[in-house]
């Protein structure tokens, strides 16, 4: 036995002696030794979930246990396996440095605010996720506009959709689909310098840079991007001189046929506490809302996810998940998280058993379906007209708009196609639903006090 194969088979052993033989096969048999250099450790695991759990679940142990077989100050990294017939799209994850020595050198904030004016163009870190991309990015009818636009905006990296403001609740996939349009760019447009930050990351960079005398650096560098995306831009709410520098960075980039990909947690139109001129040009571009996941596109992400990992869930998991989760695409990956981490800790399969308990401990579950029936009576006491009214021929406005809403949240909120949508509420054709639909989604977009009438009766539907 080599002294490397050694190093790795006493690392093994020494995780197996603290976390449990259980566990251990779980978790560490499946992973293999790549290369270690003397500085970084690289192993190899089946799917990205493998590091995501290591650094929740075993971060203490895999730090002692590379501190005593393999030294102060080693870097562990992973190599995730997405293609064992092509190995260069495997994907390479990076994580902590383990084992550092107390007196080691650390950066400071500074330092890694700042060193980014300082790289050479060609050498420029985008700072994506390369987890988030397209290909993962699963489509439905929640997301299926915005997808497609990103997609083509990565594409043709034409300026004819700039900026794209992407917004949506928390968890439905804003960063995911931001990060995704800029790895395409990148794989598609090499040359273009693309950089992803959040916005708070930008306002401390700012801050710096004024700090430090260096703000002309700071704007000669953000005014040289091709392509920038700013996650959750309502971060720059009430920050004056924050805002001022954007706005400046903004009219640059667009005046130079740049693009700007910019999410958010409302529309524009809701934005409080940001200049009125940064909210108008805001919706100088598209406008795309990432909705909440429905049935079908939460059996779809669930199906594409353990498919892709191999995880071990059976057919009447997955539906049962798929139907009972409904907040958002994060949490549909945190009962994934969580089944897993049960099935570990109880040493026992995943089935509908464990899914129940699990479920019931990190969402609210309410078990009955939502009824075409159950979202029309909602709308109908909150405007105060009664079910015959919706289901007539009536063109009242208000009666219109109750009808058009009830269309919209029952597409939203059922697996129903359009025409049967149609045939419930008023006997309609499955053209007039798609109209109600984009109806109510454009005045939604604009009218943040619709806006809250519409997510006043969701709830309403939600309790049931």
């Amino acid at each position: 036995m080599t002294k490397t194969e050694k190093q790795w088979a006493d690392f093994l052993q020494y995780i197996k002696d603290n976390i449990g033989e259980q566990s251990f096969n779980t978790w560490f048999v499946p992973a293999k030794f790549d290369q270690f250099d003397g500085k970084k450790l690289r192993i190899i695991v089946p799917t990205q979930f493998f590091p995501e759990y290591w650094d929740a679940h075993f971060s203490n142990i895999l730090k002692s246990a590379i501190i005593k077989i393999y030294g102060q100050g080693v870097l562990l990294s992973y190599i995730v396996k997405t293609d064992s017939a092509n190995p260069s799209t495997d994907i390479i994850i990076s994580g902590p440095t383990l084992g550092r020595a107390d007196g080691a050198k650390r950066r400071t904030a500074p330092d890694f605010i700042n060193e980014i004016f300082t790289q050479v163009p060609e050498d420029l870190n985008p700072n994506l996720n390369p987890l988030y991309t397209f290909e993962n990015f699963i489509e439905g009818d929640s997301n299926k506009f915005p997808r497609r636009i990103g997609l083509t905006i990565a594409e043709k990296f034409q300026d004819a959709f700039n900026p794209i403001f992407i917004f949506g609740a928390s968890g439905v996939g804003k960063t995911h689909l931001a990060n995704a349009i800029g790895a395409k760019t990148k794989e598609l447009h090499p040359n273009k310098r693309v950089l992803y930050l959040s916005a708070n990351l930008l306002q401390i960079q700012y801050t710096e840079s004024v700090r430090t005398n260096k703000f002309n650096d700071f704007m000669n560098f953000y005014q040289s991007i091709d392509m920038l995306i700013v996650d959750d831009i309502q971060e720059f709410a009430g920050k004056k001189a924050t805002q001022e520098a954007f706005f400046n960075i903004f009219n640059h980039l667009q005046h130079n046929h740049r693009q700007l990909v910019i999410t958010c947690d409302r529309p524009p139109v809701m934005l409080e506490g940001m200049q009125e001129r940064l909210v108008t040009r805001f919706n100088w571009g598209i406008i795309a809302e990432l909705e909440r996941p429905n049935t079908r596109l939460r059996l779809d992400i669930l199906e594409n996810r353990i498919s892709r990992e191999g995880l071990p869930f059976p057919k009447n998991v997955i539906n049962y998940i798929a139907n009972n989760v409904t907040g958002s695409i994060r949490e549909l990956e945190g009962v994934i998280s969580s089944l897993l981490a049960y099935s570990v800790a109880y040493d026992c399969d995943v089935d509908i058993d464990l899914a129940t308990k699990t479920i019931a401990r990190t969402v609210n579950v309410n078990n009955d379906p939502i009824s075409p029936d159950c979202i029309v009576n909602k709308v109908c006491k909150y405007y105060h007209i009664t079910n015959k009214e919706v289901m007539s021929a009536s063109r009242k406005q208000g009666i219109v708009l109750a009808r058009q809403v009830a269309m919209y949240l029952t597409q939203k909120y059922t697996n129903l196609s359009s025409s049967q949508i149609g045939v419930i509420i008023g006997r309609r054709d499955h053209s007039t639903v798609l109209h109600a639909c984009s109806t109510i989604e454009r005045r939604i977009s604009v009218d943040k006090n619709f806006r809250a009438e519409v997510e006043n009766i969701e709830r309403e539907i939600l309790k049931r």
